[in-house]
């Protein structure tokens, strides 16, 4: 949300992407849904990435060891 508000103020993005210690091309994304979608379109999506894979058999292992 620190960057719907710095959009908001006209920041320029690099300055934003500095601020938000992002990268330039996650700022340009970002502000490209912000100005398509509001600051919903800046809500969280949950975590990204494919699901793991390992049954849940297979994961007592490794905690054991932890």
């Amino acid at each position: 949300m620190q960057a719907a508000e710095l959009f908001e103020q006209r920041i320029k993005l690099p300055e934003a992407a500095r601020r938000l210690r992002v990268s330039l091309k996650s700022a340009y994304q970002w502000h490209r849904r912000w100005r398509e979608g509001g600051v919903q379109a800046l809500a969280s999506r949950g975590p990204s990435g494919s699901r793991c894979r390992l049954s849940p058999r297979c994961l007592e292992k490794p905690a054991g060891y932890l």
